[in-house]
């Protein structure tokens, strides 16, 4: 059956005023000059300042946008997730709306999709920033643990830069069961395991010093490691380890 989109570009959100009206923009510079009919799927989680009113104020200018919005804070995951549940695109996918990883790299991913991967990320490369240096070696060290950890070769399993099939990644994404951030991690990992056609394609990252990270280092990396051990304990249980 054909979607009414070729593509649908989910954008989780979270306290997103400062830079989400000219980052909507930069992706909009972006397909405007692919062949790609696209739609833009908003998903609010329950910011508390001015997203909403933006989010707003874009879907009486466009109308290739649709929006949802969370009564209550579930996380990265679940953002991610309801946005592609309501998507109408062949392909779906979903970016940071930060922009670190840039917008000119989605055309890249979609033909990635159209080429018979069922998945493209990201696979970033850092630019050298003092900046965030910690939190670049956390990231690092993170990708390391997992692969030894899941057994696994894939470069960058939680990238916010992510496009898929629609109707391969459903049934996938429906074996999930975490919310947060670690959905990443969960969603790549599946994908692998059920034999999902992937690839990783290098992009280059810039960290934004303006902008405060949402991760809380300490509580957030405790919380990864608790929800590794289950995971892996899950994929022993199934037989996927």
């Amino acid at each position: 059956m054909k979607l009414a989109y070729d593509v649908s570009i989910i954008i989780p959100c979270y306290n997103e005023e400062k830079h989400l009206a000219r980052n909507v923009e930069e992706i909009r510079k972006v397909m405007d000059q692919t062949r790609y009919n696209y739609e833009m799927v908003f998903v609010d989680d329950c910011s508390s300042d001015n997203t909403r009113v933006i989010i707003e104020r874009l879907i009486q200018r466009f109308s290739n946008i649709q929006s949802l919005y969370h009564k209550k804070n579930v996380g990265r995951g679940g953002a991610v997730t309801d946005g592609i549940l309501i998507a109408k695109g062949e392909v779906v996918g979903f970016i940071d709306i930060d922009l670190e990883v840039h917008a000119r790299y989605i055309p890249s991913m979609i033909l990635a999709i159209h080429d018979g991967f069922d998945v493209a990320t990201a696979n970033r490369i850092y630019l050298y920033q003092q900046t965030g240096l910690f939190r670049h070696i956390m990231s690092k060290s993170y990708r390391l643990l997992t692969r030894i950890v899941l057994k696994h070769k894939l470069k960058d399993t939680e990238t916010g830069f992510k496009f898929f099939k629609r109707d391969r990644i459903l049934p996938i994404m429906n074996k999930t069961r975490n919310r947060k951030w670690f959905w990443d991690t969960e969603i790549m990992i599946l994908s692998d395991r059920e034999d999902l056609k992937i690839i990783e394609l290098p992009c280059l990252f810039i960290r934004r010093a303006d902008r405060k990270s949402t991760v809380r280092i300490i509580p957030d990396t405790f919380q990864y490691l608790a929800d590794l051990i289950i995971f892996r304990r899950r994929l022993k249980k199934d037989s996927l380890l």
